[in-house]
């Protein structure tokens, strides 16, 4: 057990009175017995800063902990305040990893980590060496991080560290879902030690702008009590409305400090640092004042029940905010920061009939947010299902089908698998638009330019010009640190920024986003189609082309505002970049001339770059124009379901294991030299690129195989393997591996040999999988794993599984689907 020699604070209270030392001894014991912990403890409990040292003094933990904080303010907060407890700075026992900063050392044995870095260590290291302890806090806020590391964290327990232990502590948990989820986590509930809170109610007047009424409310409760305030608003814009208010109605001896999450964290720590002698000040925060984040001398807070949001489109792709009415929990936090230090006073700006009717909990953003970043991790993960995995609440099918189409369209994704490039972009630690820009760099300009441009967009500008090409021409330090970190990532050598770059590695991860003007003053269309808007005295709005890679969609305006953009020479980068460039052949009604012309058309998704008149055609050569279209963008706009796509495999694979048969090529290259072949002869009554899209290329490919070698095929690789229960499994083929076939190991008992394809030449690899459908082993040889590693196998699922038949001679006991029958 680690000694850790802790020096209170003098003018702390005694570290025995905080709450949370009633139930360590329940917690300590609850965590050396089960893998799972839930803490229930309120705002002031010593919870985030005491409670994680004692751990680490008492608890018997069996390597690091690491500490989750869902922001990096509170994260670095916290640190330092465990690092000053034992009389350190942070990076000795105590230290902290965030985006952009690490501050630990050799000696380090509680690290604060915010919720992407757990993500990017889990990934690294799948069974997270040397750690014993994962603390999430402030749990309640469910942020998509934390959703996403409590899953990969479970998975990790279940299937590589039975050992390692969790503990999820927030002040106001959603215990009933949390116990679904896992009932046998113990839970532990620990009183608060806030002082009283006089919570009063007082709807703003309806007639007064929402700011005005916010300023002059404020200033009253400022005039009748004494000590400093915490002011919450939903967002930046109102915290700068209200702040000039505020200034007009205040004395000197009020400062007035902004606190939301883009504030560099020098500006951030200004808020939360006591007010100078003789002063008092009001903190005009966001959420980001309901963390575990301490902000002194707070004895009054003004509530204005109202919170902004971020919810993603998953039709256009887009985010939009939404200002709503906070919920019940959320209140409750923001109340007690008024309790911390002494009785205090909370005005919250609704009726109290209102506050009755919000909701319970906060919506947690996996239900509303953009999902590309999750899915990459999780396929990173080798999860390609997020049904496998364990959750709060499900991620929603329609944003993930949104995300796989947006890795797909940036070359991230192939058959729900990464690509080479994917795989790099996985390991960059950024979002996939941000992370398919930076792998896109071939030299070190390049690389200089795309991580300073990440860098930007990570943290982009507020207020002042939407021209990108003007940030950059800026040097901020948090830009620089950003970039050089992402440098080091990218493994790149030396280089020089470059804004003649700009456009060229925007359009690796914003192709979408490339805009024309459409005739009215700042208004866009972009290449998905969507709208987009500048305000009419932008300069930007001189340009013709844009691409605009920062959008919001607004909640009221049909098109998105254009946040971050810069000009374009369309000539300079199509050339540079042609593959941005697809041929649309179509033939259109000449309304004039009531006739039918034909036009090539080069675009960039839906936006039009050239124009070009081709001959009226023939129904033959509107197929003929069909046909070359589709030999100028690929085989990918035909419809290759999965069905489609394993033919087109086993084809490929008979050709390679079984050479003597006359099998036909079914490369890009061969299928589309031989369109004419296979897939006229079905492109009857075929007049537009709907019809052709709707085309059986099951039934079209099989115009390339005469009828004995149809059946030879289905015979020699069928696309299903009957198991000895009598379960047919499909078969994965591959263009480069063995085929698998995935099957769970109790239906393969009484098969005592491995089952081959191809007329006997071809053994397949067998994936053995658990009851819970996860691979347990891989083989060619089934005979010599029955007889060999079967052991170690059986050993193991037996205490995991025991309902379950593992036999001492899998070979001859009968296969089954069932679970074992208890008299």
């Amino acid at each position: 057990m680690l000694a850790v020699e802790m020096k209170v604070n003098p003018l702390e209270p005694c570290v025995s009175s905080l709450p949370v030392a009633a139930v360590l001894p329940e917690l300590l014991s609850a965590l050396a017995h089960a893998p799972q912990v839930l803490l229930n403890a309120p705002t002031g409990a010593g919870k985030s800063t005491w409670l994680p040292l004692h751990i680490l003094a008492e608890g018997n933990i069996a390597g690091r902990i690491l500490l989750l904080e869902p922001r990096r303010l509170a994260a670095r907060n916290v640190a330092q305040r465990l690092a000053e407890l034992l009389g350190e700075k942070p990076g000795e026992t105590v230290g902290y990893r965030m985006r952009g900063e690490t501050c630990v050392g050799a000696a380090t044995r509680l690290e604060v980590v915010t919720e992407g870095i757990l993500t990017r260590m889990i990934q690294r290291d799948p069974e997270l060496t040397d750690i014993g302890l994962v603390i999430l806090d402030e749990f309640h806020e469910r942020s998509l991080e934390a959703d996403l590391a409590l899953a990969l964290l479970l998975d990790v327990q279940q299937g590589l560290r039975d050992d390692l232990k969790l503990l999820i502590m927030s002040a106001t948990l959603d215990n009933d879902r949390l116990q679904r989820l896992l009932p046998d986590a113990p839970v532990i509930a620990s009183e608060g030690r806030a002082y009283p809170v006089d919570r009063r109610y007082q709807p703003l007047p309806s007639h007064v702008r929402f700011d005005e009424a916010v300023a002059v409310t404020t200033a009253e409760l400022l005039r009748a009590e004494r000590g400093s305030l915490l002011l919450f608003l939903p967002g930046v814009g109102e915290i700068q409305r209200v702040q000039d208010q505020l200034a007009q109605r205040i004395g000197s001896d009020v400062l007035l400090c902004p606190l939301y999450g883009a504030l560099p964290l020098s500006e951030q720590r200004k808020a939360i640092l006591p007010a100078p002698e003789g002063l008092r000040k009001v903190v005009l925060a966001t959420n980001i004042a309901e963390t575990s984040l301490t902000i002194e001398g707070i004895r009054l807070v003004v509530d204005s029940a109202q919170e902004r949001v971020a919810r993603f489109d998953a039709r256009t792709g887009l985010t939009r905010l939404v200002t709503q009415r906070v919920s019940q929990a959320s209140m409750t936090q923001r109340a007690g920061r008024a309790g911390r230090l002494e009785p205090g006073i909370c005005l919250h700006l609704l009726a109290k009939e209102q506050a009755e009717r919000a909701a319970a909990q906060s919506e947690p953003e996996i239900l509303q947010s953009d999902l590309s970043a999750m899915l990459l991790e999780l396929v990173q993960w080798g999860c390609r299902d997020p049904a496998q995995l364990c959750w709060l609440d499900m991620p929603p099918a329609v944003n993930l089908a949104a995300a796989e189409t947006l890795l797909v369209q940036l070359g991230a994704l192939e058959n729900r698998q990464l690509t080479a490039r994917g795989q790099k972009m996985a390991r960059l630690g950024v979002t996939p638009r941000l992370s398919a820009m930076l792998v896109s760099a071939q030299t070190g300009d390049e690389a200089a330019t795309a991580a300073k441009l990440a860098a930007i967009l990570e943290e982009p500008p507020r207020g002042g010009s939407t021209d990108l090409g003007v940030a950059f021409s800026r040097s901020q330090p948090h830009w620089q640190r950003r970039s050089r970190q992402l440098l080091k990532r990218l493994n790149s050598g030396e280089g020089r920024e470059d804004s003649d770059l700009i456009p060229i590695l925007l359009a690796r991860g914003f192709a979408d986003r490339i805009a024309r003007r459409r005739g009215q003053e700042g208004r866009y269309q972009l290449a998905n189609g969507m709208g987009a808007m500048l305000d009419v005295d932008d300069a930007m709005g001189r340009h013709e082309w844009l691409i605009a890679p920062l959008l919001l969609q607004g909640s009221q305006q049909p098109d998105a505002r254009i946040l971050q953009a810069v000009s374009v020479n369309i000539e300079s980068l199509t050339t540079a970049a042609p593959w941005l460039l697809h041929n649309a052949d179509t033939v259109e009604w000449d309304d004039a001339h009531g006739t039918l012309k034909a036009l090539r058309r080069s675009q960039i998704g839906q936006l039009t770059v050239s124009v070009r008149p081709l001959a009226k055609p023939s129904e033959t050569e509107l197929h003929q124009a069909m046909l070359n279209g589709i030999r100028d963008k690929g085989l990918q706009i035909l419809n290759w379901t999965p069905a489609a796509e394993q033919l087109r495999l086993r084809l490929h694979c008979a050709a390679q294991w079984l050479p003597e048969y006359d099998w036909p090529a079914v490369d890009d290259a061969s299928l589309l030299a031989t369109l004419e072949l296979w897939l006229l002869p079905d492109m009857q009554g075929v007049h537009s690129l709907r019809a052709l899209k709707a085309l059986d290329l099951i039934h079209a490919l099989n115009h390339l195989l005469p009828w004995p070698l149809r059946q030879r095929l289905d015979s020699a690789l069928p696309g299903h393997y009957t198991v000895p229960t009598g379960s047919q499994i499909a078969i994965r083929y591959h263009a480069e591996n063995p085929p698998v076939l995935a099957v769970r190991m109790q239906e393969m008992f009484g098969e005592a040999a491995t089952p081959v394809i191809a007329e006997g030449r071809m053994p397949l690899v067998l994936e053995l999988l658990s009851p819970a459908q996860r691979p347990l082993q891989i083989t060619r040889d089934l005979s010599a794993f029955w007889a060999g590693a079967y052991r170690e196998v059986q050993k193991e699922m037996k205490g995991r599984y025991p309902k379950h038949v593992w036999p001492d001679d899998p070979a001859n006991t009968a296969p089954t689907r069932r679970v074992k029958k208890y008299s």
